[in-house]
Parts: C-alpha cells; structure tokens; sequence
C-alpha cells in the first residue's frame, strides 16, 4: 500500500499521544545534532550541511514514510561514498548522485522492490558495515589524537603508514578529551537510554576545553563559522559523461540508503509491533534524497540509533519525527553559531563509539564460524570495502551470494527419481502420496522441487540423458515446483524432442496454473500433447497405463 503511515495515524490522534510525540520529538532532535555534524564533518562538508540534512530529510521520512517511528538523517553508511565522490567529482558531484540515487529509490518503491531489497544477505550486509565502520574509525584518529595532520591519503594501508610515522605528534589535550568523550557516553547510555549521551557530552567537553584554554582544535578553528539559516536552491552544471561517471557511486547510495532505511524499520517493528510499509519507506527515502541536495544537504536514510531513541522516549507516530526536524530548525537557527566552539576531538570520540556499534563485530565473528562459503563473501565485501571501494565490494558482493545461493540450489537435489516411496512417506494422509500408487514397468517418475530455472537447467539435461536402460514412460512430477524460466523451459524442450527420437513418452503431472501458462504460451503444451499433461501423479499414471495399453494392442 502506497500510503504515508502519517494519514492513517492521524485519524485517532489525541492530544496523550501528542504529549508523548513532542517530548520524544524534542529528545531525539537533541540526539541528532550532534551526531548530523560529526558525520557531515566525516564525508568532508561543512557542519552545516549535516543538520540541513537531518532538517529537511527528517522532516520528509517522518512525513512520507511508511514507518510509524522512523526517524531520517545522514548516517554513518554514507561517509565513506560521499568522501569519495567529493574527492573525485567535487559538490556538483555529490548533488548529481544524490539526486539519482533519490529516483532510484522512487523507481525502487513504485516498483515494490521493498522486499527484495530486504533479501540482500547477511553477511554481504555485514561485510560492508563492518568494512565503513573499520572506515570511520580509521578517519578520525588524526582528530582522535590531535596529530594536525593535514594531508590525508584515502588509502587504508597508506593513512595508517602515515598515522604511525606522526604517532609522536599526539597532542595529549585531544586525546583526553576524545577519551572523555567516549567514557561519557558509556557511562550514560548504561544508566539510562533517554538520556542523550553524546550531547551531554559535546556540552561538557566544549565547556572544559574553552574554560582551560585548552590546545584542541574547534570546528570553527577548522570550518570557519557557521551560518544558521538555510540558503536558496542551487542547481548544478549537468553533463552526460558526469551523470554515466555518478551512475554506480548513485546506485551504491540508493542501495545503501534502501537496505539501511529498512533495517531500521524492521528493527522499529518489533519494539513498538507494528508494520511498516517498505516501498513507501522507499519512496519517502527517494523524495528525501531529491530535495535534500538542492539545499546544500548530503544522502540521509533512516537510523536505527534515532529511531530507537525515539521509541524509548515515547513516540509513536510521524508526528515525532516532524517535531525533531523542528527542533533541530530552532537550534540550528538560534544556537547554530555556537557550534563553532565544539572540540573534534569530541566528534572523533562520538564517532568512534558509532563506529563500533556499526561494526557489529559478535555478528562478524558468527558469521566467520558458518557456513565457509558465507564466510568467504563476507571477507571478500569487507576487504573490498576497506581496501577498494564500497561500491565495487556491494556489487561483487550481491553477485557472490547470488552465485553460491544458485550453487546451494543446484546441489540440493531438486531433481529427484522417485522409487516406490520418497518424501510421501510423511505424507501418509496425502492420496496423491506415490507410496499408494502402483507404477507399471517400463514407468520412470521424476519429482522436481522448488524453482525450475536455469541454475539447474543443465542438471536436468544430464539427468534425463543418464539413463542405463531406457523407460517407455518418463513421468515429471512438478507439483512443487514454484516456477521456470526460459532456461527451463529450452531445457524442457530439448529432452522432449530427444525423449521422441528415443521413443520415450513425456508426461507432466501437477503443475500450477503459473507455470502452465508459461509453457502454453512457449509452445510447450502442443509439443508435449495436452493430454499428457495431468493435474495430478494418479492422471498421469492412468496416461501411462492407457498408453502402454495402446502400445501392447498395436
């Protein structure tokens, strides 16, 4: 259903729940402030930028959305995208494949791709959130340890060589303070998960550090001031070969803002039981992603931290999440010069806490003991990530687990002779069960299990084709089969056409009406003769036994 979750809570909105949103809204708003600048100062813009996205997009996913709950801003899956694409391609570069990636989120939503993006595997999804999280982490240590370095590569091997020649460098006021700042937030969120940790934390270390004079660099020291209003739409230059050049690192963004998004609205619907709608979800994300970089703002999806912070605090509908765009708006517009005065060192320290959260290492090192072939996608997408690229480890990724999920396929026996009994021995009350039936001589019965495509297409060949004594009748049992392809069907054709040569008669038993109408429109059915297509096994066998009756008679 295409409908913002936003009209159907309004209906029986009442002012209890009202009170609840607006203390949850205010709460979350706190929350986000600090947390939209870190990662605005991590993608490598301006602090600003980061709290216009958390504005405009969190006001856009609260009031599109399909989560109750959800709450929409930049994230930590975007830093390391939106690095690279300023890196290479400059702001014009990063509104251009913002504003891409927001209409494949569109496309995505309109053509309910919301389920399958939540297929995407575990371990790929692991692989690179543990991989930017390794990312993240690594990006702040020059803060972390006030090391003033300015010339940064972007390779992982080469940043660290150069973290580890300038270790000496360590101004030990930044390293206290990103300590402090770390302690804080343990501490905090352990006593209680209302209370917003990381901006009691911005306070308490932004006040020591100005207080004592302390030697740590400040946003302003660094960015300049910072300008609390919000500028006019800007348009950037458009050329063909920039938007062929943006079209993966656009398609990495919507399939990260796509799986993020609804992640987090998975997560929200177990906490409060309720049921989003994810190609809603996709659409608002999409919408969000268009506007936001017209106004100087970066990629935003949804997040999980915020979204459960707005959970614990009460909120349970949009209206939260519009009231903690308002409130970022009216810190952003009244307090915003004031966040020239924060440490980075307290940024770095915020971020290394997000960076280990993201990591969600217990989980890596799960995955690790599992199945090797999981394991091996996992290593692969990681390694990618942090020594390549994140869009390349998403792409080989997706197909690595593609490839072996065929592979599992193919090796799981889905085409099968049955021989007196097989799975209907558990199926003692089914009167189509083969144990029950009688099979003439000269009968072979196949049973074909789960999807007929072309991962087992030539499987299938080869089964047919190795035959020691050749049968008169060769029944294919499809009754569980979910669906076929052109593969399937090519393959299907040929050992029907070889089966003939060989005077073999085929009969198919059980289809649905999905794949008959498939393989009508193919040609098939005519091939095969439709009466030699049975609704059921005791069809077919009754074919079978009329045709060898025929064949005596002759």
């Amino acid at each position: 259903m295409l409908r913002p979750k936003l009209i159907d809570t309004l209906k029986n909105y009442s002012l209890k729940q009202f009170q609840h949103d607006l203390s949850a809204g205010i709460v979350v708003g706190i929350v986000a402030l600090p947390l939209a600048i870190a990662f605005a100062i991590a993608s490598g813009v301006t602090p600003e930028k980061g709290i216009i996205t958390a504005i405009i997009a969190g006001f856009i996913i609260s009031a599109l959305g399909g989560s109750r709950v959800q709450i929409g801003g930049p994230t930590g899956a975007f830093v390391v995208i939106v690095y690279e694409i300023i890196q290479r391609y400059g702001m014009d570069g990063l509104v251009v494949a913002t504003v891409m990636a927001g209409v494949m989120l569109v496309l995505f939503g309109f053509a309910r791709f919301g389920a399958v993006i939540k297929l995407i595997p575990y371990p790929v999804i692991i692989g690179f959130t543990s991989g930017i999280a390794l990312i993240i982490f690594s990006s702040q240590i020059n803060d972390l340890l006030g090391l003033g370095l300015t010339a940064i590569p972007s390779g992982f091997i080469e940043k660290w060589h150069l973290f580890l020649l300038n270790i000496s460098k360590t101004n030990f006021s930044s390293l206290c303070v990103s300590a402090g700042t770390i302690f804080a937030i343990l501490v905090i969120q352990r006593k209680s998960r209302k209370i917003p940790g990381s901006f009691i934390a911005i306070i308490f270390t932004t006040l020591i550090v100005q207080l004592f004079h302390l030697p740590v660099e400040t946003i302003g020291d660094r960015f300049g001031s910072i300008n609390g209003s919000f500028s006019l739409p800007e348009f950037p230059t458009i050329n063909i070969k920039l938007l062929e050049s943006l079209s993966r690192p656009a398609f990495t963004i919507a399939v990260l803002a796509g799986i993020e998004s609804l992640l987090s609205a998975v997560v929200a619907d177990g906490m409060i039981g309720g049921k989003h709608r994810s190609n809603m979800e996709l659409i608002a994300q999409g919408i969000a992603n268009i506007v936001v970089p017209f106004f100087g703002g970066i990629p935003a999806t949804g997040a999980i931290a915020r979204t459960a912070t707005n959970v614990y605090n009460g909120g349970r509908t949009p209206v939260a999440g519009i009231i903690h765009a308002i409130t970022l708006a009216i810190i952003f517009i009244f307090f915003g010069k004031y966040a020239v005065l924060i440490p980075l060192a307290t940024l770095a320290g915020i971020l290394v806490i997000i960076a280990y959260r993201m990591g969600e290492w217990r989980s890596f090192s799960m995955v690790l003991q599992g199945p090797k072939s999981d394991a091996l996608v996992l290593l692969i997408v990681f390694l990618l990530t942090v020594m390549f690229d994140l869009t390349i480890a998403i792409e080989i990724g997706i197909l690595l687990a593609a490839f072996l999920f065929i592979r599992r396929i193919v090796n799981s026996n889905i085409i099968n002779q049955m021989q007196g009994v097989y799975v209907d021995e558990e199926e003692r009350d089914d009167p189509d069960a083969l144990s029950k039936k009688i099979i003439p001589q000269g009968v072979e019965v196949y049973e074909i299990n789960g999807p007929f495509f072309f991962g087992v297409a030539s499987t299938f060949i080869e089964t047919m084709n190795n035959i020691e004594k050749e049968p008169l009748i060769r029944i294919l049992r499809m009754r569980h089969a979910l669906s076929i392809d052109a593969t399937a069907m090519n393959a299907l054709r040929r050992v029907v056409n070889e089966s003939r040569k060989r005077k073999i008669l085929i009969i198919l038993s059980g289809l649905n009406s999905d794949i008959y109408n498939k393989i009508e429109r193919s040609g098939l059915v005519k091939l095969i003769g439709s009466e030699n297509i049975l609704p059921n096994i005791s069809g077919a066998l009754e074919r079978a036994e009329k045709f060898l009756s025929e064949r005596q008679h002759k």
